[in-house]
């Protein structure tokens, strides 16, 4: 059965689970409150399908969240399962032109997935990104936002910046924690793959990176290398200070020869 509502707004209760301290939980960040959903053109009721269709200019918000697309569908379970004689919305998709906002974060992307039973949201298209107040982070892939773990997870081309600092990698891991404020913020980003970070005098490249934050101190391994100017050094790991620009290469343990190599060039003189 389809049934077309001419309010164009409804309101429904959600599956939450437990209440974590992070910025845009739309599943977790406030389980008493509802979800409201408005949209311009109207909403479709498929109750044989147990699915909810905005479309034009769709919103649904939860207490300080709030999600913006072209459209939005909900997928909700039987109102029989539920006690209170709720309908429960387990999972939420938003089409096109995806924005999802709260007091200090905007997450921008083509589409979102909410699986709102397991708090975790999926973006991708049109470069997913997260900002925050001191960091931004974007991939070309996916954008995964895990709220009881507080953490965002950027795949494919990843980048992470704060302060003009940036660390980009195939897969980039942000976890976040509360400040003194209440307010969420990165304290540390792991980085695999392909990791480069770029500073004012170097160029660095790794398979792995930790960056702490707070220190701004990037400890980096596997095939190590670090590019000044025309001069290269090699190592197995390295610590790269973002605040200082020093740097520290340390040689491969257990090996034959586990010397730092590394190539300087002579500074060329001008011809009198």
């Amino acid at each position: 059965m389809i049934k077309r509502i001419a309010s164009f707004a409804l309101v429904f209760s959600l599956l939450s689970g437990q209440a974590f301290a992070q910025d845009i939980n739309l599943a977790s960040g406030s389980t008493s409150a509802p979800l409201e959903i408005y949209a311009d053109n109207g909403i479709e009721w498929q109750q044989n399908e147990k699915l909810i269709i905005a479309q034009g200019n769709a919103v649904a918000k939860r207490a300080n969240v709030t999600v913006n697309a072209e459209e939005l569908r909900a997928y909700y379970l039987d109102e029989a399962s539920d006690a209170g004689g709720n309908t429960n919305i387990h999972r939420l998709e938003a089409l096109g032109g995806v924005t999802i906002t709260s007091d200090t974060e905007t997450a921008t992307g083509d589409r979102a997935v909410y699986d709102l039973k397991r708090a975790i949201m999926v973006m991708s298209g049109g470069r997913p990104t997260l900002r925050t107040p001191d960091d931004t982070i974007s991939a070309d892939g996916t954008l995964e936002y895990w709220e009881e773990r507080a953490q965002a997870v950027a795949r494919g081309n990843a980048t992470a910046v704060r302060e003009g600092r940036e660390i980009k990698a195939d897969v980039i891991a942000a976890l976040f924690r509360k400040n003194k404020q209440g307010q969420s913020e990165v304290h540390r980003v792991n980085a695999f793959g392909n990791v480069v970070i770029i500073t004012k005098t170097e160029h660095v490249t790794a398979d792995k990176g930790v960056y702490n934050v707070n220190s701004g101190v990037a400890t980096l391994t596997g095939s190590v290398k670090i590019k000044r100017g025309g001069n290269i050094l090699n190592g197995c790991s390295a610590t790269v200070n973002l605040k200082t620009n020093v740097s520290r290469l340390k040689a491969c343990a257990g090996t034959n020869d586990n010397r730092v190599r590394g190539l300087v060039l002579p500074t060329t003189k001008s011809v009198q």
